[in-house]
Formats: structure tokens, sequence, C-alpha cells
């Protein structure tokens, strides 16, 4: 039977993520977001939409607490719901890029006939850059949030599964699989039970980088225009409407502004953190 690829139970890794500050902090601060975004119904003090033309380009205050944008919305209010998109977008793109890197990343490192196709695909894909690739994809597909979704878990698939492929290419040829090959197994379940199984560790790691990607990515199409509908908010429309009037209010871009930075560098963190964890090289108190 393959080991665990953690290698710890879990009261343990518990006792270890307390341990690692960053992880910690990390695990702390993307959680509050995904409380706020998901309580925002009941939090907000507006609905994100509202319109106040008498109360535009308000300074925070505590009426307002992120002050209000060019048409007298709440900034606050929209800056939280913001967040649910953005969330569902960055959850749905890492699930999207899951299941096709991994699929990808497996065939290619089990199956050596597979591997150079697979490999030549994945390298093609990878020889754009992310934000023109999705925007090509959303493009031909049409802006929408599915059509985001689509473009950006496509877009970051490849990452996925070029990790994928190389670990597999080293859990092929260990003797637990040979030994496996030997008795008859079914290749589908070799590949379930002893190849993915011990590919949790990178999976999850990468998967946290992608989730940070994804949303940092959405943002930047949401500014450029090309994302999901302008009356929706997200962080990237917000920011976008708000930079012709940065010399005057620039309370309007600050704090969507701050909080993908948050987001994205908790995710970083979370990563970072997992990777120490994880991996039992860089492991150094167990």
């Amino acid at each position: 039977m393959a080991a665990s690829s953690a290698g710890v139970d879990a009261p343990r890794i518990s006792t270890l993520i307390l341990q690692r500050r960053t992880l910690a902090i990390g695990l702390a601060v993307i959680a509050t977001i995904t409380l706020l975004a998901v309580l925002a119904p009941l939090i907000a003090p507006y609905a994100p939409n509202k319109l106040s033309i008498v109360n535009r380009l308000k300074p925070p205050s505590a009426t307002w607490f992120f002050g209000t944008d060019e048409f007298g919305h709440d900034v606050f209010s929209r800056t939280i719901y913001a967040g649910q998109l953005s969330l569902v977008v960055g959850a749905a793109a890492t699930a999207l890029a899951g299941v096709v890197g991994i699929t990808l990343g497996v065939v290619a490192g089990f199956f050596r006939k597979a591997d150079g196709v697979v490999s030549r695909i994945i390298d093609a894909m990878m020889a754009f850059p992310d934000i023109l690739l999705a925007i090509a994809l959303v493009a031909a597909l049409g802006p929408s949030l599915a059509t985001v979704i689509i473009a950006l878990g496509i877009v970051y698939a490849p990452r996925l599964a070029r990790i994928v492929r190389a670990s597999t290419l080293v859990i092929r040829e260990l003797p637990y699989v040979e030994a496996a090959r030997a008795l008859g197994v079914p290749t589908w379940r070799i590949m379930t039970r002893h190849v993915l199984r011990n590919l949790v560790s990178p999976i999850l790691v990468q998967a946290t980088f992608i989730f940070a990607y994804a949303m940092l990515a959405e943002a930047g199409l949401s500014f450029l225009g090309v994302g999901v509908s302008p009356e929706i908010p997200t962080w990237g429309t917000m920011i976008a409407s708000g930079r012709q009037y940065v010399g005057q209010a620039d309370w309007v871009t600050i704090f969507p502004g701050l909080a993908i930075i948050l987001t994205v560098l908790s995710l970083q963190l979370v990563g970072d953190g997992l990777r120490d964890l994880l991996d039992p090289r860089l492991r150094k108190d167990l």
C-alpha cells in the first residue's frame, strides 16, 4: 500500500500549523475574507448597487466606512460583495484546472506513448502569457462569469499538469507500483490508489497558488473590461471605474486594491506554509 504523503496525523498537523506563523496568518486572513464575503448580505450596510448621487465621492467616515464612489455606491458594501465573485471564480477555476491538469499529468506521466503528445500540448499552452491567453479565450467564448471560469481553468491547467506529470514519472517506477503491476492489478486502480494518493501534497500546494493566480487574473480581466458584466461588483471593475478619480477620491481604488493584495498574499502564505509542512525534506521538526 502506498504510504501517506503527509506522514503525520491530524492532531500533529494542527500543532505544526500553529507553529508556523506565516501559515497560521495566511489561513486566518483568507478565512476572515471568506467569512466577510459569505456574510455580505448581513454585514453590508447598503445594497451593492444602491445609488445615492447626492453622496457621491464622500470620504471614509462613520456613515461610509470606505467612502463612496462616483455614483454614490458604498465602497465597503461593494468591496465585500465583490469578494463573493472573486472567491467563486478562484475556487471554480482552480477546480477546473485541477480536473484537467491532473488528468493530463497522470496520463502523460503514466503512459509513455501519450507523454510526447500531452507534453507538447502543455508546452504550447504555457508558451503564451497567462493574461493574453485568458483574454483570447474570453473573447472567443464571449464575456460572462462562466467563460471567465473556463478560460482561467484552461490557462492554469498546464501548471498543475507539469507538476503532476513529473511526480507521476517518479512514482510509476517505485517498487510498490511494479509489484502491483506484477500481481495483475488493473491500471486504473494503480493510478487511483497508488499514484494519485501520493500526489495529494504537490497538488494541494499548487492549488493554493492557482487559486491566487486565478483571483488576480479575474481582477485583471475585469479591469480591462473583458470579464464579467460591468454592473456586477468585482474588485477589478471597482478599480477600473475609480482610476479617473484617484486624485480626488483615492479611497475608491485603495480599498478594493487592498482586498486583492490581502487575498492573494494570504493564499501565497498558505501555499508556502503547506509546502514546508507536507514536504518531508523541508519539515525539520518531525
